[in-house]
C-alpha cells in the first residue's frame, strides 16, 4: 500500500495526439496517495484517453515522461454498464466476487495439499493467496460489504439478483465492489451518469468515506461541490492543477479572468493607439527616404511585435459556452401540445398503471422518478406516437434526444454527413451552423462514434434546434455535458417558446428552467411545483441554506460578467470580493450540514 502522501504518479510534460486531433501539449501534473481528485475539462478535450493512458501506458506513444509508481494498485469503474454477465448472481456475491474467488483458491490449494507430497510449492501458493486475501481486507469482508451497502441505502437488496437492479444501482454496486478491493487509486469516468437523486447522493457518500486517492471525470455539480480536494482542469491542450475545493478553484479562476481582461484591456488600448502611430510614421517614411523616419517606424514596429506577444493567452478563463438556440414556429400557450390519458406499460413488473395528465404548449416540465420507475419507456411512446392512450396536437412536430446516443444519431456517419442526412444543403451552411456547437475545423470530419458523450448530446441539441420543432422530449439532456455547456442548455431552455418534457436528475436545470415537475411514485405520476420539488430535495438530499446561498453566487456571478462585458472592473473587483464572502457562507453552511 502506497504511504500517506507519497506521489503515486507524476506527469511532466506529457503530448499526446491522434492523426485527425492533437490532445495535450506538454502536460503536468502528480496524483498524490489520499487525494479525492476531479478531472474536468469540456467534452471532447481527451480526459478519458487521459485515463487509459494512466491505466495502461505500454499501449500508447507518447511524448513526456509518466512515473508510476510500480507498487500502485488502480481500480477502475467505467461510464458504461455491463449487465448481460451477472444475471444468475446477487448483490452480496457479486460485490464480494475476489473474496469469494480467492476463498476458494486457498480452499483448493488447502485440499490439494492434503493430497501431495509436493508441499514447498503449494505451500508457496498458498501464502501468495492468503497475502492477496489480507491485501483487501479479506478478514472482515462480509462486515465491510454490509456497511457499503447501508451506506448506499442498498442493504435491503443484498440477496436480489443482479439482474432485477435499475441501472443507478447497478453502477453503485460496481463502485463498492472496486472500493473494496482496496486500490490505492481509483479511477472512475462519470460514475453519475443517469443517476437519480437518491443514488447520486448514495455516490456522494461512497466518494467521501474512501479512504484511498480517487481520479473522477464528472460534470455533475453536486459531486464537484462536495467531493473533492484536488481539481485537474483540461482545456485546448492545456492542463492546469489546483490543490482546493472546486468553489474555490471557480473563484480563482474569476480572479483571474478579472485581472487578465483588465491587462487585456489596457493593452489593448495600447495596441489600437501604436496602429495609428505605425500608419502615420509608414507613410511619412514612405514620402521621404530620411533614414531616421525608418529608424522611428522600426522601433514603433518592434514595440507592437512585444505588445502582440504578451497578449494574455488564457486557455481556463476564456471559455467559449456553446451557442445552443432552442427554435420552433409560433406557439399557442393555452393550447394542449400532449394529452396522455389513461396509459399504462408493463415489461416484467408492472410501470404505469392508468395516468394521465396534458402539458400545454409552452410548459417546461420535467418528469422525475426513481431508476427503472418507466421514465424512458413513456418518453418513447410519446416520441413514437403510437399508443391509443397518448396524442399531440395536430401538426406538432416532436423532436426527441436520447440518452441512448445511437437511436438518434448514425454512428458511421461523419458529422458532417449527420447534419447532411438532417436537411443541411450545402457544406458552408454546415460549417456556419455547426460552429456555434463547438463543431470546428477537422472534427466535421470524423466519425459520430469516435466522439465523446458531451459532444454527441452537443449534436442531438444541434439536430433538434434545426428541426424547430415545438415540443422537446429531452432524456437527461445534462448527462456527459460539462459545466459549460450545462449552463449554455439552461440559458437556452429558458428562452424557448415551445413545449419540453424533460427527463432529468439534475436539481439545477429543474430548479431553474422548468415550469413544474411530473413526480412518478407507485406506478402512478403526480404533479408538483418547482416550490415542493426544491423542498421535498431539500429534506431528502441537500442543505436549504446551501442551495440558497448558491443561488446568490450564481447571480452574483452573473453581475461580475456584466461588469467584465463593460470593462468596469473596479465594480467586477468589488463584486468579486463580496463573492468571496459568500463562498466562505457556503462552506460554513456546507460544513454545518455535515456535522
Amino acid at each position: 500500500m502506497n504511504q500517506k502522501g507519497n506521489s503515486m504518479i507524476k506527469v511532466n510534460n506529457l503530448s499526446f495526439s491522434f492523426p485527425q486531433k492533437e490532445l495535450y501539449n506538454k502536460i503536468s501534473f502528480t496524483l498524490e496517495d489520499g487525494q479525492h481528485c476531479a478531472f474536468i475539462g469540456t467534452s471532447g478535450s481527451g480526459k478519458s484517453t487521459l485515463l487509459n493512458i494512466l491505466m495502461d501506458p505500454e499501449r500508447h506513444m507518447f511524448d513526456g515522461e509518466m512515473d508510476r509508481d510500480a507498487q500502485v494498485k488502480i481500480g477502475y469503474v467505467s461510464q458504461f454498464s455491463q449487465f448481460d454477465k451477472m444475471q444468475d448472481r446477487t448483490v452480496f456475491e457479486y460485490v464480494g466476487e475476489s473474496f469469494f474467488r480467492l476463498q476458494q483458491e486457498i480452499s483448493s490449494i488447502c485440499t490439494e495439499m492434503e493430497k501431495s507430497s509436493e508441499l514447498d510449492a503449494l505451500l508457496e501458493k498458498y501464502q501468495l493467496a492468503m497475502d492477496a486475501f489480507d491485501a483487501i481486507g479479506g478478514e472482515d469482508f462480509e462486515s465491510r460489504i454490509n456497511r457499503k451497502l447501508n451506506l448506499a441505502n442498498l442493504l435491503k437488496q443484498k440477496e436480489q439478483l443482479v439482474s432485477s437492479l435499475s441501472g443507478g444501482e447497478f453502477k453503485l454496486i460496481q463502485v463498492m465492489k472496486e472500493m473494496l478491493c482496496r486500490p490505492d487509486l481509483l479511477i472512475m469516468d462519470e460514475p453519475d451518469a443517469f443517476l437519480d437523486f437518491d443514488n447520486l447522493h448514495a455516490l456522494k457518500n461512497l466518494m467521501n468515506a474512501h479512504k484511498g486517492a480517487l481520479l473522477v471525470i464528472t460534470h455533475n455539480r453536486y459531486l464537484l461541490n462536495h467531493c473533492f480536494n484536488k481539481i485537474l482542469h483540461l482545456e485546448n491542450m492545456e492542463l492546469q492543477e489546483f490543490d482546493g475545493k472546486y468553489i474555490d478553484y471557480t473563484f480563482s479562476l474569476l480572479q483571474s479572468k478579472i485581472e487578465m481582461q483588465e491587462l487585456n484591456f489596457a493593452d489593448n488600448v495600447e495596441i489600437e493607439r501604436n496602429e495609428i502611430l505605425i500608419e502615420k510614421f509608414r507613410k511619412i517614411a514612405t514620402f521621404t527616404n530620411e533614414e531616421s523616419a525608418g529608424r522611428t517606424l522600426n522601433a514603433r514596429v518592434k514595440v507592437q511585435d512585444r505588445l502582440l506577444a504578451r497578449r494574455i493567452k488564457a486557455p481556463f478563463v476564456n471559455l467559449r459556452q456553446p451557442e445552443i438556440h432552442l427554435k420552433t414556429d409560433g406557439t399557442d400557450g393555452e393550447a394542449i401540445a400532449l394529452s396522455v390519458r389513461d396509459y399504462s406499460a408493463a415489461f416484467d413488473v408492472t410501470l404505469f398503471e392508468n395516468v394521465s395528465f396534458e402539458i400545454k404548449s409552452t410548459e417546461k416540465v420535467a418528469i422525475i422518478g426513481s431508476n427503472g420507475a418507466g421514465k424512458t419507456t413513456l418518453m418513447r411512446d410519446i416520441f413514437r406516437n403510437n399508443h391509443e392512450a397518448i396524442s399531440l396536437k395536430d401538426g406538432m412536430q416532436v423532436a426527441y434526444l436520447s440518452q441512448l446516443q445511437g437511436e438518434m444519431l448514425d454512428e458511421s456517419n461523419t458529422i458532417q454527413q449527420e447534419f447532411f442526412d438532417a436537411g443541411f444543403k450545402t457544406s458552408q451552411d454546415i460549417i456556419d451552423y455547426a460552429a456555434k456547437y463547438g463543431f470546428e475545423g477537422e472534427i466535421l470530419e470524423q466519425k459520430i462514434s469516435s466522439l465523446s458523450g458531451g459532444e454527441k448530446n452537443m449534436l442531438q441539441l444541434a439536430k433538434i434546434s434545426a428541426g424547430r420543432a415545438g415540443l422537446l422530449l429531452l432524456d437527461e439532456p445534462t448527462s456527459h455535458l460539462d459545466a459549460y455547456s450545462q449552463i449554455a442548455l439552461e440559458k437556452a431552455i429558458q428562452n424557448y417558446k415551445g413545449a419540453i418534457l424533460m427527463i432529468s436528475h439534475d436539481f439545477y436545470a429543474i430548479a431553474n428552467c422548468m415550469d413544474y415537475v411530473l413526480l412518478i411514485e407507485d406506478k402512478a405520476i403526480r404533479k408538483m411545483s418547482i416550490r415542493k420539488f426544491r423542498k421535498m430535495i431539500y429534506a431528502n438530499h441537500y442543505d436549504k441554506d446551501y442551495l440558497e446561498i448558491e443561488q446568490k453566487k450564481k447571480a452574483l456571478e452573473a453581475k461580475v460578467e456584466l461588469a467584465l462585458k463593460n470593462a468596469d472592473f473596479v465594480l467586477a473587483k468589488a463584486l468579486s470580493e463580496e463573492l468571496e464572502g459568500l463562498i466562505g457562507l457556503l462552506k460554513e453552511a456546507y460544513a454545518q450540514h455535515l456535522n
